[in-house]
């Protein structure tokens, strides 16, 4: 695992902010889309937050937010927490995190288009996802080992 990101994906991935500003609930709706196509990992979500567009709201906020903050991830300290603590609530393990990562990229070009989610674009946020997930694993399996 690398220990940071490298300084044209942190570019990249920040440079997208304001396309995510923009789109990012379209990105985050049309990513569960994908993702609840697997019937055991829509089973883990909150259907009553789907379906107000409550939890597609938060994810592009937080994704927005990684965004903005990807040159300081301390910023982000107390929302890693709070993912965290939900993940660890709702029984998220290691092997979701691709799924997640092989429904959002596509959402992100399906909805912002090839011209602005280019190859570079995606695989920066790949990156950047990858880097992200990473973490959150390690403070996952710490907080499953100490429960």
């Amino acid at each position: 695992m690398s220990s940071s990101l490298s300084a044209s994906t942190i570019a990249i991935v920040k440079s997208t902010g304001p396309a995510l500003r923009q789109h990012g609930v379209a990105i985050t709706t049309a990513m569960y889309a994908r993702l609840f196509q697997d019937a055991e990992v829509k089973a883990m979500f909150d259907q009553a937050a789907q379906a107000s567009g409550e939890q597609p709201k938060r994810l592009a906020a937080a994704i927005l937010g990684y965004a903005e903050n990807i040159d300081k991830l301390g910023a982000l300290d107390g929302a890693v927490a709070r993912m965290v603590a939900r993940h660890v609530e709702t029984g998220v393990k290691p092997d979701h995190y691709p799924k997640v990562a092989a429904a959002l990229l596509p959402a992100i070009r399906e909805v912002l288009g090839e011209e602005v989610a280019t190859d570079a674009v995606l695989a920066a946020w790949a990156e950047a996802y990858t880097f992200l997930a990473n973490i959150l694993i390690a403070k996952e399996t710490a907080a499953y080992e100490a429960a």
